[in-house]
């Protein structure tokens, strides 16, 4: 006779991780056992620092509204790109990271292979339909050796991972809500990006993706 606890297992769903290249990983579904606690933190981030959308040092408005969360975040404006522990809408620091998703970044990155992840930015990103990542590296941060994590939320994507050349050809990557991406060690400079989203809607986002980054940025 099977028991309660066996017939659950057998029923749970398997994670199916999948790997982009050599230190490169996608843990699919990863985020969803902690989707209540970081919906709840993502609310008091916002209501703080709320979103907003920079402007390239060329002097475009970016399409994608972002905040940040941690010690540093990251900004954009006509003096250039770089990290900032003050939030220059408010003048205030940026809001602390949560525990939640201190927890989140330090096990995706260990379950990946890069133990001992601590972040010190947390870079949230909303994306609606239609707008886009173009590709580009993550080489702000003064340790490199340090991985990058990338937590998928709300309405789908498709993630770009390319190569350590621009025009290498890049991977599609489908994501959903709660998938998450971890990148580091030869895979730490490789091109990435965000296809243009497709309308969607999800039950508690609504019609946008939130994605949030976290990086050692120190």
């Amino acid at each position: 006779m099977i028991t309660a606890d066996l017939f659950a297992a057998a029923l749970a769903p398997v994670r199916q991780d999948e790997s982009l290249c050599e230190g490169a990983m996608v843990l699919r579904g990863f985020a969803l056992a902690s989707e209540a606690a970081l919906l709840q933190a993502l609310d008091v981030i916002v209501a703080q620092a709320p979103f907003r959308h920079l402007v390239t040092p060329g002097g475009f408005r970016m399409s994608v509204a972002m905040t940040n969360a941690g010690p540093l975040g990251w900004v954009s404006d006509r003096r250039g790109y770089r990290y900032d522990p003050i939030d220059p809408d408010s003048g205030k620091p940026w809001p602390s990271m949560p525990a939640a998703f201190l927890r989140l970044a330090a096990e995706a990155a260990a379950y990946a292979g890069f133990a001992g992840f601590v972040p010190d930015a947390c870079l949230i990103n909303r994306y609606e339909a239609g707008t886009r990542l173009s590709l580009h590296q993550d080489r702000d941060e003064h340790d490199l050796g340090q991985p990058i994590v990338s937590v998928s939320l709300g309405i789908p994507a498709v993630f770009l991972f390319g190569g350590l050349q621009r025009s290498d050809r890049a991977q599609r990557v489908p994501l959903a809500h709660g998938d998450v991406v971890v990148w580091g060690g030869p895979a730490r400079l490789r091109y990435h990006g965000v296809l243009p989203l497709k309308p969607n809607h999800h039950d508690v986002l609504g019609d946008c993706r939130i994605n949030l980054t976290f990086r050692r940025a120190s």
